[in-house]
């Protein structure tokens, strides 16, 4: 199939022919047609599949001219929001679309002005949303389709209840509900059930694996050479188009300083950044002026970072399905990628479980060259292999 095939409007084709689009992925190619007919969805792909263009689309084409606020897209970060946005911009600039992006970190002066303006489609974060609606600046009573993107990243960061806030205040019965999400859990269904009339489900594949064209290595290091070994394994792959993910904020600022200080060009992303800084790393990390990116989890899922080469897990990641987002980054539209994972001993439970969780064991790697405090593949200290002598 290709996208000349789908019943969308000359200026839909000519916006997707600009970005040089030719054929629909799958969940593209399943879940556009049935969005067209007007039906709900549940639409559950593995990150880096599509799923935004899968629902942006055909609500464009669905939504036609302007009227009032008659499209409402939700998602969990600033950063996945502001994407859905750029999307709506890119495949609707022939349709004057009124788009506008309401999120937290910023002020309200642009977005209540948007508002008071008229809008087509509002693309939001939930709290900043519930914000707008109480003070009486947005209004949702006439949203006829309703978005809710990264369901299951929503559900993680707590944001369920408010979620739920929301589709009880956009009252139109004949208002068409899509679901997207990586993986579609209990709750998540539990909560389709109540918002959803008669759903599609479109399921492509496994909902959380790995991509076939990325290479997986685990590198054990002692915890204290950590940061050493990164260095070298930077300097042995060019750093070109890296990201590097951290559990904690403090850490990821902490691995950035220290590769400033080295005479690498890092950028950093995370939550308690302000909304210019991290729209400003994330510009220059994909416009390649910086080729280092060091992050927390807010990086691993759903945004569209073409041509990451590599991802390096510098903290083995708590949740095995976080191990999944984040190497999602790399090897995406078939590219081939590389997912290093630096393991300090106390790490070795967490690397299991994701091992368990993918169905597979990650091969381990010793960096020649490199001086180790002992041999990581065999877990020996060599200043520990002496005999002991023994008292006569």
């Amino acid at each position: 199939m290709k996208f000349t095939d789908l019943p969308f409007r000359p200026e839909i084709i000519r916006a997707i022919e600009d970005v040089g689009y030719e054929s629909p992925t799958p969940i593209q190619e399943q879940a556009i047609p049935v969005i067209l007919e007007g039906k709900d969805v549940i639409g559950s792909a593995q990150t880096g599949t599509g799923k935004t263009a899968a629902f942006a689309l055909p609500t464009i084409e669905r939504l036609g001219g302007h009227g009032k606020c008659r499209c409402l897209a939700i998602g969990p970060t600033r950063e996945l929001a502001a994407q859905v946005e750029e999307n709506f911009h890119l495949y609707g600039k022939y349709l004057d679309l009124k788009v506008t992006l309401l999120h937290g970190g910023v002020g309200y002066g642009k977005q209540k002005s948007d508002l008071a303006n008229g809008v087509d489609v509002i693309v939001a974060t939930p709290g900043r949303l519930l914000d707008h609606v109480q003070q009486g600046t947005a209004n949702l009573d006439d949203v006829e389709i309703l978005i809710l993107d990264e369901v299951d990243r929503m559900l993680d960061m707590g944001f369920i209840e408010d979620v739920r806030k929301i589709i009880s205040k956009c009252k139109r019965k004949d208002r068409q509900t899509l679901l997207f999400s990586a993986t579609v859990p209990d709750t998540i269904q539990r909560l389709a059930k109540w918002a959803l009339k008669d759903p599609v489900n479109i399921t492509i594949g496994q909902s959380l694996s790995t991509a076939s064209t990325v290479k997986h290595e685990v590198y054990p290091v002692n915890a204290m050479q950590k940061f050493d070994l990164l260095v070298a394994l930077l300097n042995q792959f060019d750093a070109k188009n890296t990201l590097i993910f951290c559990r904690m904020r403090r850490g990821s600022d902490r691995v950035a300083r220290w590769l400033n200080e080295r005479g690498f060009n890092v950028g950093v992303i995370h939550s308690d950044l302000n909304q210019s800084e991290r729209t400003s790393a994330l510009a220059n990390f994909k416009s390649g002026e910086i080729p280092i990116l060091v992050a927390t989890d807010i990086a691993s899922r759903g945004l569209d970072i073409a041509n990451v080469t590599h991802v390096v897990n510098y903290d083995v990641p708590q949740h095995a399905e976080d191990y999944v987002h984040r190497i999602g980054r790399t090897g995406r539209a078939k590219r081939e990628g590389t997912a290093v994972t630096l393991q300090a001993p106390d790490e070795t439970s967490a690397l299991m479980a994701i091992e368990s969780y993918i169905g597979r064991e990650v091969p381990k790697a010793k960096l020649e060259g490199f001086g180790y405090r002992y041999d990581p593949l065999q877990g020996v200290n060599p200043r520990k292999t002496r005999p002991r002598r023994r008292n006569r």
